[in-house]
């Protein structure tokens, strides 16, 4: 088994729901290990759309990363999130990245682990440091140590971990 961290995001329709819709699936073929706080970030991007919920989940799998990103795209798409016809930055239902993988550096033409973008981003980052405070990047780096990078973006706590 290894430890893997997803982030999700949602700023269609009920967000809370889609987010805990996809926890319960993702339940079933993983072992969920922690559960973030929820936070509410301002879209990447230049469309105009509402603010995104976001949290994460720390899970404990058996899956290999591109099986994973598989299951995560299906759920995705169980809650009416369509890749094929979407516009890049705007609006999902919901939104499942494979942030990081414990130890593990892969670069896919579909799936880059860890996140591209990890330390650029606090809505990821945030929760991720939440649930694996500990989590090393494969160099070495603390993800605590990215904290500097993302610490002057808006970020705004909703509720602990208790919420799902």
């Amino acid at each position: 088994m290894t430890w893997a961290g997803i982030g999700l995001g949602s700023n269609l329709g009920d967000s809370r729901d889609h987010l805990r819709t996809a926890i319960t699936s993702l339940r079933e073929h993983h072992r969920l290990l922690r559960i973030s706080s929820l936070f509410q970030t301002a879209p990447v991007g230049p469309i105009d759309q509402p603010d995104f919920t976001n949290a994460a989940i720390l899970v404990d799998t058996d899956a290999e990363p591109l099986a994973l990103l598989r299951e995560l795209h299906e759920v995705e798409r169980s809650r009416g999130r369509d890749r094929s016809s979407e516009v890049r930055f705007g609006p999902r239902s919901l939104d499942l990245d494979i942030l990081l993988w414990d130890g593990l550096h892969m670069e896919d033409s579909s799936l880059t682990i860890p996140h591209p973008r990890l330390a650029e981003r606090r809505f990821a980052l945030e929760p991720l440091i939440e649930v694996w405070p500990d989590a090393t990047l494969p160099d070495g780096t603390r993800i605590l140590d990215l904290w500097p990078t993302v610490a002057g973006q808006v970020s705004t706590k909703l509720q602990g971990p208790t919420w799902l």
